[in-house]
């Protein structure tokens, strides 16, 4: 009974937090927040095996994942904070968060290297939460986690390139979606 207590409260906040979005379907927000949600089952079906054989190859894989998903999350958004308030178009969507209304292409930093560096946090952490106690249910719910941010970034990708047009077009020619050099 706590799990659907917890998952009702967290859907209202993110549902809150998303509320903009969730009004537009062809948004990167709205498919973002069925991603948040997705974390959110994930964290609460695995809350009870979080510390359980601390030390076994599933815990330190998932130790790993979460620790690695901070880098691409401080990064991305300090460079889209410091670098993209240069001048240009303003983004003045009413469903983008203050730091995703940039007016300046961010193409350098973490950015030089992958186009999705909070999306990119938010598969590592996904994945994270999922090894702690792998699983069908939970590998049904990472792998729609995994599509609503793979979906979410194929929108942001559109949204960038009507408003930055060919220079966004050429950004995407030579840097990755995730991950740097591969995909």
């Amino acid at each position: 009974m706590p799990e659907v207590f917890l998952i009702s409260v967290g859907t209202l906040a993110l549902a809150w937090i998303s509320r903009a979005s969730l009004f537009r379907p062809a948004s990167h927000g709205f498919s973002r927040f069925f991603a948040w949600e997705g974390i959110l089952a994930l964290f609460v079906l695995e809350v009870p095996v979080w510390f359980s054989g601390p030390f076994s190859l599933h815990q330190l894989l998932s130790w790993s994942l979460l620790l690695a998903s901070l880098p691409p999350l401080v990064l991305g958004v300090s460079r889209l904070r410091s670098g993209g308030r240069g001048g240009g178009r303003i983004r003045a969507d009413p469903a983008l968060y203050d730091f995703e209304k940039t007016t300046a292409l961010v193409t350098d930093g973490i950015y030089r290297y992958i186009r999705h560096p909070l999306y990119a946090s938010l598969l590592l952490l996904a994945w994270g939460i999922f090894m702690k106690g792998p699983g069908i249910l939970a590998g049904i719910l990472v792998g729609a986690t995994s599509l609503s941010l793979y979906i979410t970034a194929r929108r942001d990708e559109v949204e960038c390139l009507a408003c930055f047009g060919e220079a966004y077009r050429a950004y995407m020619g030579r840097s990755k979606r995730f991950i740097p050099f591969l995909l």
